[in-house]
Parts: C-alpha cells; sequence; structure tokens
C-alpha cells in the first residue's frame, strides 16, 4: 500500500472518533494484561505476535487531530562543517576549512519540529533572547506547518545555541553560548501564564528540561498540575538530579545516564534497570519510559507492568536529539490513546531513523510509515527495486554527510551470474556505499539487440537491491550513464578490466573533482550473452566485448 493510501486510510480511522480508539486500546491492552498476570517483566518474544495484531492500526493513524503543548527549553543547534587536511602553524591544533554552516532547531524546538514531520498541531512555549540567534530560532519556528508559538524573549539572558564543528562524519568540539540559570521572576511569570493557556486546549502536555533555564520549579509544577486539572496526560523529558519535581507527571521519560543519576542505582542490566524504575515511581508515582541506546527501551507502571523492547540493529551515525524524537511519539500515541507496546515500537522505530541522520534531525510521517511496512515483511525504497534520481541525491547528500565514500558502476545486468558478483563484490571494498545504475529496457534493446532484455528492468532492480553489497539502484534511458555520473558525482568509479581507464565514461569528470576509476578483472567465460549463446543455442547475437 503506497504512503498516499496510508494516509487516506488514517484519515479514516480518525473520522471514526476517540471511541474506536479506545476500543481498540481496551482490545489491545487486555492482550498485555494477560501476559501481566504471568507476574515476570514481559520481553520482546512475547510481544512479537501481540504487536502483530495491532500494528496495521498504527500504520493507519492520522495524527493530525491531536494537538500537543511542549512546554520547555529552546535550543538552536548550529553546524559548522567542513574537511581537516592540515595542522595550524600557529599551534598543534587541526585547520577547518568550512565548506558550509547550517541551522537546527534543537531541545523543545526539536520536539515541536517532530510533531510538525508527523502531522500533529504544536503549541511551542519557551524562552529566547533579544539577540540574533534568538530572532533566527523564531524565524525557523514560523517555518513549521502546524505550530503556533507564545515565546517570551529575555533581554537579560542569551538564546542557548550548541556550535558543533565537524570534519566529515567526525566532531571535532562543541561550542555552547548559554545561560543555564532559572529565569527571572518576571519571565517566569510570562512562561507560566503561557503554558496554562496552552495546556488549556491540548490532548497532551509534554516538558522538555534540558536544564538551560526555562524550567524552574515553578514552572514545572503549575504545567503538570494544569494537565492534571484539564485531564490530559503530562509528559516529562528529565534533566533534574532529583525527579521529585516531576511528581504528579503521567510518564517520565529519562535516559539510562538521568535515572542513574537520579536514583543512584546501576542501570546496565534488565534487573537493574527494574530496579531503578521501581524507585524511580517511588519517587515521583509517574510511569516510567527508559530509553537505553543500543538496549532498546523499558517501560515501568505503578501498578507493576514491565515492558522491555530491544531495539533493531541499525547504523548509527549521530545520536544528536533521538530523546526528543521518542518524547515526541510517545506523545502522539498518548495523545491517540495507544497501548503502551505500541507506543514503545513507535518510539523505537522513529529513533532507529533519527539515529541514521547525522546531526539533530526529525523522523517525517512517510519515513515511519515506511520504516513500519518493512517490519511488517513489506521492504521497499533502497532494498528491492529502483529509487529516483531524486531519491538517489538525497541519499548521496546523506552519505555525503556522514563522511562516506561512494561508489558507482553501470550495466545491463541481464540475467545476473557469477562474474556479476565478482565486480560488484570488488566495487563495494573501493567505497562505503556503492550505487549501481542499470540499462533502462530501451537502452539495452538499443544495445543489445531486439531480443533483450531477458528480465524486465524492474526484474533486475530488484535482484540487485537484494544483494548485501548494493546499496542502491537507479536507471538510465540514454545509451552512457554519464548524465547519472555528473548528478551523483561520485567518489569511486568502478568497470571491468575490459575497459581501459580513459575509455570508461565519467572517468574524467570523476577524477578532476579528485575521485578514482577502479577496474576489477573480468572472469573468463562470464558474460550474460556467451551464457546466453550456449543456453538458447545463439538466440541472440554476439555483442562486442565482455557485458555487465
Amino acid at each position: 500500500m503506497s504512503s498516499a493510501a496510508l494516509l487516506e486510510a488514517g484519515r479514516l480511522v480518525s473520522e471514526r472518533g476517540t471511541s474506536s480508539r479506545t476500543e481498540a486500546r481496551t482490545a489491545a491492552e487486555s492482550g498485555l494484561a494477560r501476559l501481566a498476570r504471568t507476574n515476570r517483566p514481559v520481553g520482546l518474544a512475547d510481544l512479537s505476535d501481540h504487536c502483530k495484531e495491532v500494528a496495521s492500526d498504527i500504520m493507519y493513524f492520522d495524527f493530525s487531530g491531536l494537538r500537543i503543548t511542549v512546554v520547555g527549553d529552546l535550543i538552536l543547534d548550529r553546524y559548522l562543517e567542513g574537511l581537516v587536511k592540515r595542522l595550524s602553524p600557529e599551534a598543534p591544533v587541526a585547520v577547518l576549512l568550512q565548506q558550509s554552516e547550517r541551522d537546527v532547531l534543537g531541545g523543545a524546538a526539536n520536539v515541536a519540529a517532530n510533531l510538525s514531520a508527523l502531522g500533529a498541531k504544536t503549541d511551542l512555549v519557551g524562552v529566547v533572547g533579544a539577540d540574533g540567534t534568538g530572532a533566527r530560532l523564531l524565524d525557523m519556528l514560523e517555518r513549521l506547518v502546524g505550530v503556533r508559538t507564545d515565546i517570551v524573549v529575555d533581554k537579560d539572558r542569551p538564546t542557548t545555541c550548541k556550535t558543533r564543528v565537524a570534519s566529515g562524519a567526525h566532531q571535532i568540539v562543541r561550542i555552547d553560548h548559554e545561560l543555564s540559570n532559572f529565569v527571572q521572576v518576571e519571565t517566569e511569570a510570562d512562561l507560566v501564564g503561557a503554558a496554562r493557556n496552552a495546556a488549556e486546549q491540548a490532548d497532551v502536555v509534554v516538558l522538555s528540561d534540558y536544564a538551560k533555564g526555562a524550567c524552574s520549579d515553578r514552572v514545572i509544577r503549575e504545567t503538570i498540575e494544569c494537565a492534571t486539572r484539564a485531564g490530559r496526560p503530562s509528559i516529562v523529558d528529565p534533566k533534574r538530579h532529583s525527579l521529585e519535581i516531576y511528581r504528579g507527571a503521567t510518564l517520565i521519560t529519562p535516559n539510562r545516564d538521568e535515572l542513574m543519576n537520579a536514583v543512584r542505582m546501576p542501570c546496565e542490566t534488565d534487573a537493574e534497570v527494574e530496579r531503578a524504575g521501581k524507585r524511580a515511581i517511588e519517587h515521583t508515582g509517574a510511569s516510567i519510559l527508559l530509553t537505553r541506546s543500543e538496549q532498546g527501551l523499558s517501560f515501568f507502571s505503578p501498578d507493576g507492568h514491565v515492558l522491555h523492547l530491544p531495539t533493531a540493529t541499525q547504523d548509527v551515525f549521530d545520536v544528536s536529539g533521538a530523546g526528543d524524537t521518542v518524547l515526541a511519539v510517545t506523545a502522539l500515541g498518548y495523545g491517540a490513546n495507544l497501548p503502551v507496546s505500541q507506543i514503545m515500537r513507535l518510539a523505537n522505530t522513529a529513533a532507529g531513523i533519527v539515529v541514521g541522520k547525522v546531526g539533530t534531525a526529525v523522523v517525517t510521517l512517510p519515513e515511519l510509515y515506511a520504516a513500519l511496512e518493512k517490519q511488517m515483511g513489506s521492504p521497499r525504497g533502497e532494498r528491492g527495486g529502483l529509487v529516483t534520481l531524486h531519491q538517489a541525491l538525497d541519499q548521496r547528500e546523506r552519505w555525503r554527510r556522514q563522511g562516506l565514500t561512494v561508489g558507482f558502476t553501470n550495466g545491463c545486468f541481464d540475467l545476473l551470474h557469477s562474474g556479476h558478483a565478482v565486480l560488484l563484490s570488488k566495487a563495494a571494498e573501493a567505497c562505503d556505499k556503492l550505487i549501481v545504475a542499470i540499462n533502462s529496457d530501451a537502452s539495452v534493446k538499443r544495445l543489445k539487440g531486439p531480443s533483450r532484455p531477458i528480465q524486465t528492468e524492474e526484474s533486475r532492480a530488484h535482484l540487485l537491491g537484494e544483494m548485501r553489497m548494493v546499496d542502491l539502484v537507479v536507471s538510465f534511458q540514454d545509451d552512457t550513464p554519464i548524465r547519472l555520473v555528473e548528478a551523483l558525482q561520485p567518489d569511486v568509479l568502478v568497470k571491468g578490466a575490459d575497459y581501459t581507464e580513459d575509455q570508461v565514461v565519467g572517468s574524467e569528470f570523476v577524477k578532476a573533482l579528485g575521485g578514482k576509476v577502479v577496474l576489477v578483472p573480468l572472469m573468463p567465460h562470464q558474460s550474460t550473452s556467451s551464457l546466453i549463446r550456449r543456453g538458447l543455442g545463439g538466440i541472440v547475437s554476439n555483442a562486442a566485448g565482455s557485458e555487465t
């Protein structure tokens, strides 16, 4: 089912109203209740079948009917990126040749950005300084769809800004410009008033406490009390060394270090985090959703329910802002009245997407749909089929920011054989990520004759996409891939050694950009044309040279 169809189905589910969602949650949680009666923690093995039964409900939900209030510390994350090629003659430090500068919303602002990307309506309450950084942050917030802001401007404090300097995928230094003291009484009163007004209209109230001064004791207490009076759940991402200030909240979402520091107990094994979670509940009366990095998520409730959900295996490039994504998705889950097992799976999936991106980032609804479809056994995207040039360019840019080298090879790849496997394996060894470009059906027919291709473009792309050494498959209509090479600008160009370097299409272009050309020795007697002649008695004419 396409993302558009999923979204339409989501609207239909949304139109059924809250009562249907409540019924779905009741039915789903009855399964959890049966598991809980075993008087042991519930793990992934217990949840797998249960989650499959209800996962489709997640995928068809439309969050656009929800309004979330976010109160907290607003941060501007600034990234200075470039290359380090030498040391300074002035001191033993690296010299960065800056190539780009970009600003990203952080802290509570990133929570709002994630909610916007997932389709919800958001009221954001926070404070900025009367400075250029604050103006930049406010301008970025104005561009978010569905986000209303009630931001207090305090001329006596700077806007919190974290500047990260990076070369490729390696962060060199972080520069923090901030004042972490609590806001003054006048600013505090303005924040409380704004939080109170927003909470009265919300489905869920979120506190994003980064310990940068906005979340004073009074702001925390009155925000939680407003949510309680309105009958709305309140969710807190904490930074305090004591969790007791958050008493009265519905859910608290510490990471492992935050929980360990708050209760002064080890938090490594499941047994240890269960004991620590129980202690945190004693201090707060709230449920605890613990984020455990590579160990996934753990949930503890005051009535004794314990759930552990390991994380899926993934490439982790940057954990900046992953907690904001978990907080946003969890708030949506509570607002949609989803059972905890579904909320955990949604949050875990979203976190897995965002840590694969560079820097503070958000998860979009199409990305979440695609990941959920893949979990349900319907993989799509860069595995198992073609991507468009636009998609390939987007992925190429993400790889570039991660400091990864990108390789490129091309061919017809009609009837895959061992020669193809050797070529692709050697190509993959020469780079971090490999893009394979295949001739379209019309292009193959022009080059190889009217009886070719044997396999359609879609079939060839699917087979290539399932090979572990191939990261992306694109197609081209021309006789040569020169336009693709110029658009994608690979670092490594790979071709069979039946070509000389100057004969490889795009070689001069790639070398001019600082890239290289790799020629792979061919396996003897391995070409699609020769295989067809031997197997089918010469249906196709002999094509000049060996073929990929």
